[in-house]
């Protein structure tokens, strides 16, 4: 199951970084828990192809040191939580987690959990620290559906799985394809997940870096792009149940100082990158996107202004950002498919895996080489 890189058909304006990964911005972590189990007929309690998959900003206490973050919504059809708060105050207090739609409220519980344990003052007040008032936490959590190849009526993800993800959550390269929350998605008919990419940007001699992580489960088979071509006019999935709408979260990272303003620029970005892969966004689709910086950390609740925040200009720099996130989204989408193998679900369900031969192909005959 090779990234879409090796299979030498698709290039870049822009080069990658070391992992090709959401994880080359420095800090950034991701992990996963994966959730494989049962075969056969439903039973109320699986079979099981889901899971849960972490983002996490910085290596700190995310609560005590906020990052900057904005949140779009391209399409509105879905079950997010927590993003009227980060549209109102423009940062991140949580890591971010993805998983099954009907799991977003058990994940989001999980969240408040490790966050209480690690800030133990959150909804009793601020008496050992002298400030006033009653903190609160805002956990963000997204998903997309695996219903068709996972029990979602059960619920499986709770407290333990987050801390497993949150456990396994590091800083080097990124596992792809059937693996957390992408473990039961489908894309383009074919079986989807997590897929990731990464660009690099100078800007008054620093290198700035862009990431994308993707949760990949939208798309009908004869709409999907690759590099232009219309590969899925030419590669079909075995006859089955059709996917006829579908959803996608995407999580854009970067260690430029935007703030929350600029970063909500780059989310609406994120929709060319989609669109590059064949996606029209149909209307029972929920297509959310959530960007962050690691730079320019805010304080939980200061009681005066602190520090002084840089800025990048508007002007050439953010065209440049714009394209890498628009690459980033197009390359993290096909690697999601590319990397996810065959997966049997519920009731004998099937999302086949996406032939990278066959792709090949295609694009040989297009003159993709």
């Amino acid at each position: 199951m090779p990234r879409i890189r090796e299979l030498d058909i698709y290039q870049s304006q822009l080069p990658t970084g070391p992992h090709n990964a959401i994880t080359d911005v420095a800090g950034v972590a991701v992990g996963h828990f994966t959730l494989i189990a049962g075969e056969g007929a439903w039973t109320g309690h699986g079979p099981f192809r889901t899971g849960v998959t972490l983002i996490v900003p910085h290596e700190g206490n995310v609560y005590e040191a906020k990052v900057g973050a904005a949140v779009h919504t391209i399409n509105g059809f879905g079950k997010v939580a927590g993003f009227e708060q980060v549209r109102e105050l423009g940062n991140l207090e949580t890591p971010i987690a993805l998983t099954s739609t009907l799991n977003v409220p058990r994940v989001a519980d999980a969240l408040m959990t490790l966050a209480i344990e690690q800030n133990p003052h959150i909804g009793l007040g601020f008496a050992a620290t002298g400030r006033q008032g009653y903190a609160s936490v805002n956990p963000v959590v997204g998903e997309t559906s695996d219903g068709f190849l996972s029990d979602m009526q059960a619920r499986p993800i709770g407290l333990a799985e987050v801390r497993a993800a949150l456990a396994d959550a590091s800083t080097g390269p990124v596992a792809e394809g059937v693996v957390g929350a992408g473990t039961g998605t489908s894309c383009y008919g074919w079986k989807g997940g997590i897929g990731t990419a990464s660009r690099l940007l100078p800007e008054r001699g620093h290198r700035f870096t862009v990431g994308a992580l993707v949760q990949s489960n939208f798309g009908r088979a004869e709409e999907l792009t690759i590099a232009g071509v219309p590969v899925g006019q030419h590669v079909q999935p075995p006859p089955g149940r059709r996917v006829e709408d579908g959803s996608i979260m995407i999580v854009l990272a970067t260690d430029a100082p935007l703030e929350a303003r600029q970063l909500g620029r780059l989310c609406q970005r994120a929709a060319f990158g989609l669109a590059r892969t064949g996606s029209t966004c149909h209307g029972g689709s929920g297509d959310f996107v959530i960007a962050f910086s690691t730079t320019n950390r805010v304080p939980d609740r200061p009681e005066r202004v602190v520090g002084e925040q840089t800025a990048v200009y508007e002007q050439p720099i953010m065209s440049l950002f714009a394209l890498a996130v628009v690459e980033a989204v197009e390359e993290a989408i096909y690697n999601s498919l590319l990397m996810a193998r065959t997966v049997v679900g519920r009731d004998g369900n099937t999302r086949h895996g996406l032939p990278a031969d066959e792709v090949v192909k295609v694009m040989r005959r297009y003159g993709r080489f």
